[in-house]
């Protein structure tokens, strides 16, 4: 996925099992982001940054949903035990992660894996991707703070 390119139509299903389509936020600017695991610290602090800036995301115009591998249940924890505002796709088949190019291998203290790559992607209200923070430019503790420019 690069700039310049429609996201597709389907994201995929909520912690609720709801079914989230682009469509569902015409006329506003979608953050989508991706991010590894939930509950782990750095996917924790983003999350609660994103959650402490959401009114003035909201007054900017913007729509916010995270995207991770996990399940229906271990998005809905994680959004209970930190109240979040938004909701979370599971994504567990990898569908999306792959379709916006972050699912790929890693490697931590010398073990390789295959993880998302943390990124975000500003979606404009036509659906077009706009803007993408890559996996070095992101900031877990100032993440709202880098979208709003």
């Amino acid at each position: 996925m690069e700039v310049g390119v429609k996201a597709p139509e389907v994201l995929g299903r909520d912690e609720k099992g709801n079914e989230i389509k682009l469509s569902d936020f015409k006329g506003q600017k979608l953050v989508l982001y991706f991010y590894p695991k939930d509950s782990t610290s750095g996917c924790t602090t983003e999350a609660c940054n994103l959650r402490d800036n959401y009114s003035e995301l909201r007054k900017a115009g913007y729509a916010v949903v995270g995207v991770s591998v996990q399940d229906e249940k271990s998005h809905q924890k994680f959004i209970d035990k930190n109240e979040l505002p938004f909701p979370l796709i599971a994504d567990t088949e990898k569908t999306l992660n792959q379709a916006f190019g972050v699912w790929g291998e890693k490697s931590m203290y010398g073990r390789k894996y295959f993880g998302t790559f943390r990124t975000t992607f500003i979606i404009n209200e036509e659906g077009v991707v706009e803007r993408i923070f890559t996996p070095k430019e992101i900031k877990v503790k100032e993440h709202a703070k880098q979208i709003l420019g």
